[in-house]
């Protein structure tokens, strides 16, 4: 599979994956509180703060190729052609987010789903994890700190 990104540096390693995470897992968290003092810790809270982790993660990869923490870890979401990956893409990418909100049972199934997730990027060549291929071939990369700030730029210049 070719790239079209230009500072691209391979699959980034599973430490970066987690660190980025770990920061996007921050900033929901500061939301979801904040949503649950507002609106009551009830089901309905854990419907919307559910809905909202799946549309910040599968948003944020299709409208920017990353979170806030795959940006400030260097990391990037490509679809199978190069590019962005698609709303369904991402979608599709990220729906394993919902399982943490199962009741009684979403502790354990988010952490099977994590464990294949991880054992599937480290035996696959590329470092797709099984939710990669079941978006259709979406993946993660490490992009070069100066190419990173470059693509800012003429993200900026491009909306002036």
């Amino acid at each position: 599979m070719q790239t079209n990104h230009t500072g691209y540096d391979g699959a980034p390693k599973l430490g970066s994956r987690i660190a980025a995470r770990a920061v996007d897992v921050v900033i929901l968290a500061a939301f979801d509180v904040g949503l649950g003092q507002l609106m009551g810790f009830g089901f309905d809270w854990l419907a919307l703060a559910a809905l909202a982790v799946l549309v910040y993660f599968a948003g944020c990869d299709a409208a920017f190729g990353a979170t806030p923490g795959k940006r400030l870890l260097g990391l990037r979401v490509l679809g199978p052609d190069g590019g962005r990956p698609t709303a369904r893409q991402a979608v599709i990418r990220e729906s394993f987010t919902l399982l943490g909100a199962v009741p009684f049972a979403g502790p354990v199934l988010a952490l099977t789903a994590w464990v294949w997730i991880v054992l599937t990027i480290r035996s696959h060549p590329l470092g797709q994890g099984k939710h990669d291929i079941l978006a259709g071939g979406t993946r993660l990369i490490s992009v070069r700190r100066g190419d990173l700030a470059t693509e800012q730029g003429l993200a900026r210049s491009s909306r002036s």
